[in-house]
Formats: structure tokens, sequence, C-alpha cells
């Protein structure tokens, strides 16, 4: 086995890992804006949406992001709170949204980090 070669491996994956972490937003934040009223936009698939999902939240799957996003959140400056199954596609969610004006988009990253935050924030 070349240890050289799993050593780079492994290094790689923790630095995507941390990556995606990184890209969350804070608990502390999270849980301020969505007592707030934010608004927890599950990215998705219909499928997934369907067979559980957060009682607050509404579904705009990843794929329909570009096309449906000004028609459902016509207001860019609305704080939206993105999560899917683990973050990622949330994070792309968020630079899509980003890039179409929308300043108040986060990645509030997994759908069990989420369900967590928002049953914190309602406690609060």
């Amino acid at each position: 086995m070349n240890w050289t070669l799993l050593t780079i491996v492994a290094a790689v994956l923790i630095g995507l890992y941390l990556l995606k972490r990184t890209s969350f937003v804070p608990a502390e934040t999270a849980r301020a804006l969505l007592r707030q009223g934010a608004l927890v936009v599950d990215v998705r698939s219909p499928d997934e949406f369907e067979s559980a999902h957060l009682p607050s939240a509404v579904n705009l799957p990843l794929g329909g992001l570009k096309d449906e996003a000004s028609r459902r959140f016509p207001d860019k400056s609305r704080v939206l709170l993105l999560h899917c199954l683990s973050g990622a596609r949330s994070g792309i969610a968020k630079q899509q949204l980003k890039a179409m004006g929308y300043t108040q988009a986060f990645n509030l990253g997994s759908y069990g980090r989420a369900g967590k935050l928002v049953r914190e924030a309602e406690k609060q």
C-alpha cells in the first residue's frame, strides 16, 4: 500500500469536510434569524421532501432554483436559510442565490442540523 497516496487522499477528504462545515451559518446566528422569521428552504427533491421535512420548511429543489426563486421569493433581501440532506446542495443553492442578487441567503446545513436549530429556536 502506498502510504503517501493514502495520506494525501485522507488530507483532501478532511479538507473538503472542513470546508463544507465552515460554509454553514453559525448556530447562534441561525437561531436568531429563525426567531426573527427567516424562511427555511429545503432544496432536496420533492420525493425527499415528501418523505420527511421540517414543518416550517418550503420545498424548492436545487434543480429548479434558478427558474423558481424569483417567483417564489421576490424580495431579494428576505432571509433564506437553506438546507438539504448533507449541506452540500444547500451550499450550492446559497451560491446560486447570491449570484442572483439575494443578499440574505445562508447555508443552514444538513437536515439533521436544520431540525435541531429550528427546535432550539422555537424553545427560546
